[in-house]
């Protein structure tokens, strides 16, 4: 393989993350996280090994199999792997109302953070996936060095006046 210079690449505008495809132990109960706690809609079902979930009648958002993983654990701590996925929703009552059902839901939440940035919610699925729950600041309320560059930062979330917007 030949040598790549870092920075000699930018990918294109509007490139994005377009979707997740989760290993999970049992189908029905991830979707039943994914779209009965997080109100993501099925797609697409095939039997009892892989589903497509989505947001807006996107084709998936989310995808998720047993093809390799039907009754498994998840990865002891210190293994390599998926952090988090992290799911974008367009404003702090949005969020907030996710959290709510989280916490109906009897969803433990893990750690809540303000980012400057954004503001962000962590919780794991029934797989111990980490998920994050978050909404972004406008871009002209980011936190910003003499520079001019970004200085996100990683403070306690008040969730309680999250939660009183839901």
């Amino acid at each position: 393989m030949s040598e790549i210079t870092r920075g000699s690449y930018a990918a294109p505008m509007g490139t994005c993350i377009g979707h997740v495809h989760l290993k999970v132990a049992d189908l029905d109960r991830a979707i039943a996280f994914y779209a009965d706690v997080l109100g993501f809609e099925v797609q697409q079902r095939h039997g009892d090994q892989a589903a497509f979930l989505s947001a807006d009648g996107y084709h998936h958002h989310i995808g998720l199999n047993t093809w390799s993983s039907r009754g498994g654990t998840p990865a002891p701590r210190g293994h390599t792997g998926l952090f988090h996925t992290a799911f974008l929703y367009p404003d702090r009552a949005a969020l907030a109302g996710a959290v709510a059902r989280v916490i109906a839901a009897g969803i433990p939440i893990e750690g809540a953070s303000d980012h400057g940035v954004s503001e962000a919610v962590y919780l794991s699925d029934p797989d111990g996936n980490g998920v994050e729950l978050y909404r972004d600041r406008a871009p002209e309320d980011w936190p910003r060095t003499a520079d001019g560059s970004l200085s996100m930062t990683t403070d306690p979330l008040d969730l309680q006046a999250l939660l009183a917007e839901a």
